[in-house]
């Protein structure tokens, strides 16, 4: 038996006077009083059945029976439609199917929201993913997702890489979030980490020949869901030996260039810019900038130096960005409360006019020359941040953000990678002072700068680059540690004594010390890649099965309670939750 000859979506006029057999689910029936319509589905479009009582009865009882989402086969002629009736939105509009048998497949239940339905909350849909995943933009999404990460795979065989696997399960290790644990039965109280990434054995493939590794790897990370986040997600994880950043990020600009090419779009032009760092944090306040539109940070530093307005002249730092348009008080004094919770304690102003004239609340404390040195053409408002370089980056970061999407001055059009390379090895914790690794402690310091202070290694630079597409953090790479007395360092400027450094890490060290050769990699978040590629606001509309923000799953009803008796078996035991009030 054949359920099916040809799928909804393929009947042409080049297919009438054919006999077909096809099969999927009813989206639409109508009741003409005799004929009866019905748009047939399947994840290749939509196909109109008739049926008609005086050619088939028995094929009109059971049209009368079947509803939306029912999974049903029809077989007849394929005809050519009327003029008049001819839907040009469809593929399929110049024809449809007289049909002389109709048999239901499978009934459905009421549904909980009409597939066409707008607005439905997300949490009804991922409770009923099957459901939702009918719909046209799922499955568009899926299948895009498909074709993309098989040209990746393409890609990388083209360049001699081979896919290894490697565990899930493994040693926790630092890696910058928290660790999914798993209890291990068969040594109660113990327990393995799942991976963060699988960044050790993938440096362990070129110690041991592999030479060029790669696979879409999946990962796990204890951390708040968000937009681009989820606690499960799969990167393409490689890496390469006797290597330097440009042949990593060479391979990397060839791989996004060929999954554009894949699916029919124009790819953005190679090499991808670079930026600094340093660069990027003073520009855009932001290491993951978007570089769709301009309005970038200004320096006043200098400038303000002998100002009389005190809070320029006493801040280590004055900077400005200049948003096109003159705001009223009301919306600057939004954005000063937008300004104050990302940290900031106040937002200074200086309009100008449609004349040129510049004038605010501050403008007596500023001189002709300070008001000159601003930059700033008619008819725009300057923002100024003033204290800690740090904070006034982030806060005129956010700004220029913030300032953009609602001005829409962002160009959805474009799409625009770069690289932000340079960046500083080490970072100092504000609250501990404890130095620690900016992107991972397995990155090699910039050559000629293996030897720094242990005890103040800022200036030190890392060989660590970023990969951004239209101000979303694809992934990050480095050139790594090849050398163990450079790792034992990295490990002590972190605070790490010898013990510590071998009780977490001796299997790396050991590795290291028997032949490594100079390796380097990269890890792409295949999620965040593919939402950009579909367009979608957030990775959960290319996830088969996401959760939400909560951290709950709404189809399974996950996570839930274990019994005591299996907790035992693992030689563990749940905590009753604090109270707020005993915190």
């Amino acid at each position: 038996m054949s359920w099916r000859d040809l799928r909804c979506g393929e009947l042409n006029k080049d297919h009438i006077g054919r006999r077909t057999t096809v099969a999927g689910w009813v989206d639409t029936r109508r009741d003409h009083g005799g004929l009866v319509f019905v748009d047939l589905r399947d994840h290749t479009g939509k196909l109109q059945l008739v049926i008609n009582p005086e050619r088939a009865p028995d094929a009109q009882t059971a049209a009368h029976e079947i509803r939306n989402e029912f999974v049903v086969q029809a077989e007849g002629e394929v005809v050519a439609r009327a003029p008049e009736a001819v839907n040009p939105n469809l593929p399929t509009g110049e024809v449809e199917v007289q049909v002389d048998t109709l048999r239901i497949l499978s009934r459905s239940t009421p549904l909980p929201f009409q597939l066409d339905e707008e607005h439905v909350d997300e949490t009804l849909r991922l409770r009923y993913r099957w459901l939702d995943m009918r719909r046209e933009r799922m499955q568009h999404n899926f299948r895009l997702s498909h074709t993309v990460i098989a040209a990746i795979r393409r890609a990388m065989d083209d360049r001699s890489f081979i896919d290894v696997w490697t565990p899930s399960m493994t040693r926790g290790t630092p890696e910058g979030a928290r660790d999914f644990l798993v209890p291990v039965r068969l040594q109660p109280g113990k327990f393995f980490a799942l991976a963060q990434s699988p960044q050790l054995f993938k440096q362990l493939c070129m110690v041991g020949g592999i030479d060029r590794y790669y696979q879409i790897a999946t990962c796990w990370r204890d951390e708040d869901l968000r937009a681009d986040r989820q606690f499960e997600f799969r990167q393409l994880d490689l890496e390469m030996a006797f290597v330097e950043r440009e042949d990593v990020l060479d391979v990397m600009e060839n791989a996004v260039v060929a999954s554009f090419e894949s699916v029919g779009r124009e790819p953005p032009a190679r090499p991808f810019p670079r930026l600094g760092y340093d660069e990027a944090m003073a520009q855009y306040g932001s290491d993951k900038p978007d570089l769709r539109f301009g309005m970038e940070i200004q320096d006043a530093t200098a400038v303000t130096r002998d100002s009389e307005f005190g809070v320029f002249k006493n801040a280590p730092c004055v900077r400005y960005i200049v948003a096109p348009r003159v705001f009223s008080r009301a919306e600057v004094g939004r954005l000063e409360e937008l300004a104050k919770e990302w940290g900031a304690k106040g937002l200074a102003y200086v309009y100008v006019d449609e004349n040129g004239e510049r004038r605010s609340q501050i403008a007596k404390f500023l001189s002709e020359r300070e008001l000159a040195a601003f930059d700033a053409p008619p008819g725009s408002t300057i923002l100024f941040g003033a204290g800690e370089e740090t904070m006034v980056s982030r806060v005129l970061g956010l700004l220029r953000l913030h300032i953009a999407r609602e001005l829409d001055l962002i160009d959805a059009s474009l799409d625009v990678f770069h690289w932000i390379i340079d960046f500083p090895l080490f970072e100092q914790d504000e609250e501990s002072g404890q130095w620690t690794f900016l992107h991972h402690p397995f990155t090699a310091p910039v050559q000629g700068e293996e030897r720094w202070d242990e005890s103040n290694p800022a200036g030190v630079r890392g060989q660590h680059y970023d990969l951004v597409w239209n101000g979303w953090e694809l992934g990050s790479g480095s050139i790594r540690i090849h050398d163990v007395e450079v790792q034992e360092r990295v490990f002590r400027t972190m605070g790490l004594s010898d013990e510590e450094a071998d009780s977490k890490f001796a299997f790396l060290l050991e590795a290291l010390a028997m032949g490594a050769p100079p390796h380097g990699g990269f890890a792409m978040g295949i999620e965040r890649f593919l939402a950009l590629m579909a367009g979608e606001p957030d990775i959960r509309q290319v996830i088969a099965f996401p959760k939400v923000s909560s951290g709950s799953d709404p189809l399974t009803g996950g996570p839930t309670p274990m019994p005591n008796n299996v907790l035992r078996e693992l030689g563990i035991g749940a905590l009753e939750p604090e109270s707020s009030s005993s915190r």
